[in-house]
């Protein structure tokens, strides 16, 4: 019954209100007090802002783990108000819901805001009356202005009936309240009605976490100054929780070398671990402690995953409540959770103190739910961590996975892990996985011996007896039985594709068709979902054939499978594959005179693991090589020198008699352009291993030794190279011809041309050259009239591919026809037409461009920037650089501005 004065019986004497809670105690000042920030504090103005519009909406609520800074964050803004805020720290709520109230009137009255004596102060600890809570809100309405009102701690608040009554006078209120709740949980309240309303301002954990620069700040007001690389490791460390690096900085000042402390320390034995532990782990139930000590082990985990590890089956709902609560346990969309790596590190460290030995076993568990979930990579990290590497070694090789070891993607990541695999593993698997690791380093002795081993176990396992030697073909071409293991299967195809590759890597053609053909019988028995999977392993064996083909010279064999590579869908997984085999077909059109093709293909084997971000070096470099040499086709030597340098990086398991014998010989014909001809013949005769001899790199050699000989005076000598030479391929036949010619034998120079004329796979670089040497002819019979014409017919093929060394290479008689050529070839396309250069010799006014230099000065002219050329170009700003440099020699300019109007005058643009 309400007395006489109009208050509910259950309230007390409004004097008695400002002096005593509803025990009769006295009121603790300190729940009202503004918390002190401490001499480090850093104010945040983004969140500062963000607070600000809590004078504009009735709830906004700060959420966060325990040490994200919530409670400075507001204090710090709550001191900056002009107008009071009343600050309560809600520890009151455990003892009722009265004893709250009364708490939060005397928080209202303790800030400055006058509340009439009739609202009363709760009698009862325990309860508040419905007439006290809307005498309440009646009078907030009321206000000129907004009440503002802290509560902080609120996620002590757990009665729901606390929650529905603090909602009421919020709502009641209208615009004379706005209330800010600090709390490491969701609070009970209908914030959904709130938030579609607009009338909530939510600053959440992500909002919360520092920044790098922010970090950056914190430490440098701990003394601390730190490299950028330094800051950002803590930062990713800790997540930019707020207590984490505050206590990480104390804990560095107090060290000599505060970097190397923050990089290295062992997050258990620190104040961070007793923070973590005392706020968050211990506050937890038994069962869901034991729960957090298990999925430490993890990386992300859901509750499935979960119930395997705790052999229970309740995680579901303690996950989302963890997450719910800010216990560190963060959501990771899709079912899938993670814990604070700070955190995490803290409870791997208890586990072990707690439970020995228990790790492993939980490592192991979670392997094998994660096989079973098709989660391969996980399931690797788990049995490594287990060290269980039969079974580690087994998934990966069951699962056809064992190209990721050539990929580029997890290469590194794989090699490492298997890294610290004993040599008491002992199966094909752990056998198959040492001579995958080998391989890729290129280490053949160690990765063949591996490979052997693997297949006398693999012939064991079949129920087959053989001899060493036998192994390989009884492990690859045994009959399949309708009881053999799909593991034996993919083991099986897994040493074809090492087999392959080891066939490439020796020089052996006939080594990689039989593992070629093993492969393809093996894949028709393989898992279509692993094949279908795991694109890589297939590009990967046709790569392996095709350089072998390649290295063979069989042209044509070696072109259907590459492009086979080469064609294939646009997959990361098969980015090297498909880099490595764009290459040599790019090496193909080179070596048969086609440069613009070369250069196409070879500039889209640069770019292919480039926009697939592969870590470096990725890719064989067989794509620079190419443009190297036809840089040195058209006598830019510049970038030539850069376009190799660049190829010296290369992926080990790349570097094939292929690529080295192409490295060797566009290193000879650079140096045979520049005039150096002991390094040139010393590049060329460079010994390539291999298995069998490669007609086209003997072919080449001879041609680089050749014009060696010829530029040193020796004809003679040049043309005894060509005698162990076959001639059936046009370059190598016009090489022959030249040297015959250079040693006074036209007739027989134009017997071999004869053949060239006949054989139409031959590229301008073959056919320019074919032609001037019956220039040569014809000039030395006097016949001025068709050496003239064809002068004129070569200029005319080199325009489309911008050749210009075989006009260089072709000595003094050509240049009275370069200067009298016929006006219909353009000037741009003459060789020389102007004064003398410094050191005499004539040169012309202005060298031809190269196609790609062309391309950067027509980009130049949109005024675009070093940087836009080159992600437009898909090259690097060094080659953007070295083609400006080499146009602007060419143009006889220093600037941008006047290289470009020194093209337009010449009609380039």
């Amino acid at each position: 019954m309400a007395g006489l004065d109009g208050l509910d019986e259950s309230d007390t004497d409004p004097t008695a209100a400002s002096s005593a809670d509803p025990q009769g105690d006295p009121f603790l000042r300190t729940r009202f007090a503004v918390p002190a920030r401490p001499v480090t504090f850093l104010r945040r103005e983004r969140l500062v802002r963000h607070l600000d519009q809590a004078l504009r909406t009735p709830l906004t609520m700060v959420n966060g783990a325990a040490g994200a800074g919530k409670t400075l964050l507001v204090a710090d803004w709550a001191a900056e108000r002009d107008r009071p805020v009343a600050w309560l720290t809600t520890d009151a709520a455990a003892q009722g819901p009265g004893m709250l109230w009364a708490y939060l009137l005397q928080a209202l009255r303790a800030s400055g805001t006058s509340l009439p004596a009739e609202i009363g102060c709760p009698a009862d600890a325990s309860r508040v009356t419905p007439q006290l809570l809307a005498r309440l809100a009646a009078e907030l309405s009321t206000l000129d202005r907004p009440a503002i009102v802290v509560l902080d701690e609120y996620d002590r608040v757990i009665d729901p009936e606390v929650a529905e009554q603090l909602e009421f006078v919020l709502h009641h209120a209208g615009d004379g309240l706005r209330l800010i709740l600090v709390s490491r949980t969701e609070p009970l309240l209908p914030l959904h009605r709130y938030r579609a309303a607009g009338d909530l301002t939510e600053i959440r954990g992500a909002e919360l976490a520092f920044t790098s620069e922010e970090a950056a700040e914190l430490l440098e007001l701990h003394g601390l100054r730190l490299p950028v690389h330094a800051t950002q490791g803590l930062v990713d460390r800790t997540r930019g929780w707020a207590a984490g690096l505050r206590l990480c900085a104390l804990a560095a000042r107090e060290n000599p070398d505060p970097e190397r402390y923050l990089k290295e320390f062992e997050a258990d034995r620190t104040t961070v671990a007793d923070f973590l532990l005392a706020e968050v782990l211990r506050r937890q139930p038994p069962e869901t402690q034991d729960l957090l000590l298990r999925v430490s082990v993890l990386d992300r985990f859901r509750p499935e995953l979960v119930n395997a590890l705790t052999e229970r089956t309740d995680a579901g709902p303690i996950l989302a409540g963890l997450h719910r609560e800010n216990a560190f346990v963060e959501h990771l969309g899709q079912d899938w959770y993670r814990l604070h790596p700070l955190f995490g590190e803290i409870l791997r460290a208890h586990l072990r103190m707690r439970s020995p030995g228990l790790e492993p076993e939980l490592h192991l568990r979670a392997a094998h739910w994660l096989r079973g979930s098709g989660s391969l990579t996980e399931t690797l990290g788990q049995g490594a961590a287990a060290g269980d590497w039969e079974f580690t070694a087994g998934a990966l090789i069951d699962d056809l996975a064992i190209g990721w070891l050539f990929t580029g993607l997890r290469s590194d990541e794989l090699a490492e892990l298997f890294s610290r695999m004993g040599p008491e593993a002992a199966s094909p698997a752990t056998d198959l996985v040492r001579a995958a690791r080998d391989l890729s380093r290129r280490d053949l002795d160690r990765g063949l011996r591996h490979l052997r081993h693997a297949e006398q176990r693999l012939t064991a396992e079949l129920g087959l007896t053989a001899e060493p030697g036998d192994a390989a073909e009884q492990a690859l071409t045994a009959e399949w039985s309708p009881g053999e293991a799909p593991g034996l299967v993919a083991a099986r195809l897994s040493c074809a594709l090492l087999e392959a590759l080891a066939a490439r890597l020796t020089g052996a053609p006939g080594r990689a068709e039989w593992a070629a053909a093993a492969a393809e019988m093996l894949c028709d028995r393989a898992p279509a979902h692993l094949l279908e999977r795991h694109p890589e392993l297939t590009a990967l064996l046709l790569a392996h054939l095709g350089s072998a083909r390649l290295w063979a010279g069989r042209f044509e064999d070696a072109c259907a499978a590459l492009s086979r590579v080469a064609g294939s869908s646009a997959e990361a997984s098969t980015a090297l594959a498909r880099e490595d085999s764009l290459g040599r077909l790019a090496l193909i059109d080179y070596l048969n005179g086609w440069l613009g093709r070369a250069e196409r293909k070879a500039r889209a084997a640069v770019t292919e693991t480039e926009r697939h971000g592969l870590p470096k070096p990725s890719g064989s470099g067989m794509g620079r090589l190419v443009l190297a040499a036809v840089a040195v086709d058209r006598d830019d030597l510049t970038l030539a020198r850069t376009l190799l340098d660049e190829a010296a990086e290369s992926d080990p398991a790349l570097r094939d008699p292929v690529l080295e014998a192409g490295r060797a010989i566009a290193t000879a014909r650079l140096h045979l352009a520049r005039g150096d001809t002991r390094a040139a013949l010393e590049a060329a005769e460079r010994a390539v291993p291999a298995a069998v001899i490669s007609p086209w790199a003997e072919g080449q050699t001879a041609l680089v030794v050749s014009a060696a000989h010829l530029a040193e005076g020796r004809p003679e000598t040049a043309v005894e190279v060509w005698r162990a030479v076959s001639d059936e391929q046009s370059a190598y036949a016009v090489g022959a011809a030249r040297a015959q010619l250079a040693a006074g034998r036209p007739g027989a120079a134009i017997d071999l041309l004869d053949g060239v004329r006949s054989e139409g796979r031959a590229g301008p670089a073959v056919t320019v050259r074919a032609t001037l040497l019956r220039a040569q002819v014809a000039d030395e019979a006097g016949d001025a009239a068709t050496s003239r014409r064809l002068v004129a017919h070569a200029l005319r093929e080199a325009r489309r591919d911008g050749l210009r060394r075989p006009f260089l290479e072709a000595g003094p008689w050509i240049r009275p026809f370069l200067d009298t050529v016929s006006p219909r070839v353009p000037a741009s396309d003459r060789l020389t037409h102007g004064g003398p250069a410094s050191d005499g010799r004539p040169l012309p006014d202005v060298e031809a461009l190269s196609g790609r230099e062309l391309d950067v000065l027509r980009r130049l002219a949109l005024t675009m920037s070093t940087e836009e050329i080159a992600a437009d170009l898909f090259v690097s700003v060094n080659t953007v650089k070295t083609h400006l440099k080499s146009a602007y020699r060419k143009l006889a300019v220093n600037r941008r501005n006047d290289a470009v109007r020194r093209a337009r005058e010449l009609k380039l643009l």
